[in-house]
């Protein structure tokens, strides 16, 4: 179906939809969400505008939706999320579906892919469908959109992220303490050289996880070199290159340690490839890493947890709306050091 433009009949055969109207009012799909759930960001002008498109194009939202704007509560809680196909994610999803469920509520899931357009967007679509509260792990550091008042109070949790500019709870891990652990674990095999496989330093975690790590060098007395500290993109076999990169250079690191699961990998194959006794740790558990035939130390935590304690704070906020409001929380789920040890085989030797 094409789009319409300003001037075309409004029959059709099929119902109108958001984007419909969008096209006939030359605004963008986000407008016509914000028009429809009464945004004061919509200036009078072009709330004239997407109402005539609505009128002439006789869009009608579901019925569910209409009805939700009376004020009654949805029973939904939204949750949007960076990367469906991590792990990661998926149990974190469980964790707030599980006190959802003890409340008698549902969970809509939204994947953003890292793109923060896609989560602004995902934001207002769950605000126009009067979702009770929204949990986010953000793309970015830009968190203005997640703002509650400029969502109509509509209560706002991060996870994995603590805010930036705005005023909502928020839960995180221990991301520097449980990154300095695992590297002073290294230092106390008796490394010097170790290798750092990051996440980017413009991410929170990313950032956390390598001040860890830096902070245990520097209390050791070792300098942080820059050779040795490489950001990998998330995409499949960029941490196995870069580790194979590593490992190549003139003087490479005795020890790895890898600032998530997929590094994590990536790091061991590497490793593995080239039959190298390199010492490996890594931030986030792995599965079936008991199964590894080469000894590995991985920093674990309850990721349900991240996810049970955001919808805790969610569901006190919207326990607690029209009332005056609390200081934004910051929750810090901790971590542990975990060894993964082959019950045979060769073990890796300080160096």
């Amino acid at each position: 179906m094409g789009s319409i433009t300003p001037g075309m009949s409004p029959e059709r055969t099929s119902s109108p939809t958001m984007r419909d109207v969008a096209a006939h009012a030359e605004v963008s799909p986000m407008t016509v969400s914000r028009t429809l759930r009464g945004d004061p960001r919509v200036s009078p002008e072009m709330r004239a505008r997407v109402l005539a498109s609505v009128e002439v194009l006789r869009y009608r939202r579901n019925d569910v939706a209409r009805g939700l704007r009376t004020g009654g509560s949805s029973g939904l809680l939204g949750l949007i999320v960076t990367n469906l196909g991590n792990p990661f994610y998926s149990e974190l999803a469980l964790g707030v579906e599980s006190l959802a469920s003890e409340h008698g509520l549902r969970v809509v899931i939204g994947n953003t892919g890292g793109d923060l357009d896609r989560e602004r967007q995902l934001v207002d679509d769950m605000a126009s469908r009067r979702v009770d509260g929204i949990i986010v792990v953000p793309a970015g550091n830009d968190h203005a959109h997640l703002e509650p008042a400029g969502l109509h109070g509509l209560p706002v949790v991060l996870a994995t992220h603590p805010p930036s500019g705005v005023d909502v709870d928020a839960v995180i891990v221990d991301d520097f303490g449980g990154s300095r652990s695992a590297t002073c674990a290294l230092i106390a095999q008796g490394h010097r050289r170790i290798g750092f496989l990051g996440l980017g330093r413009s991410m929170w975690t990313g950032a956390e996880r390598l001040r860890g790590f830096c902070s245990a060098l520097e209390d050791a007395g070792i300098p942080v070199e820059d050779a040795l500290l490489r950001s990998v993109a998330p995409v499949a076999g960029a941490a196995e290159a870069v580790t194979t990169e590593l490992l190549s250079i003139a003087d490479p690191p005795t020890a790895v340690f890898a600032a998530n699961n997929r590094n994590t990998l990536g790091a061991y194959r590497a490793i593995a490839e080239r039959g190298a006794a390199t010492a490996l740790a890594g931030f986030d558990d792995v599965p079936l890493a008991d199964l590894f035939a080469a000894p590995i130390s991985v920093v674990t935590y309850d990721t349900g947890e991240v996810g049970r304690r955001a919808a805790t704070l969610l569901l006190d906020r919207i326990a607690g709306a029209g009332q005056p409001s609390a200081h934004p929380r910051l929750v810090t789920v901790p971590t542990s050091l975990k060894d993964y040890r082959p019950a045979c085989g060769p073990q890796a030797a300080p160096v």
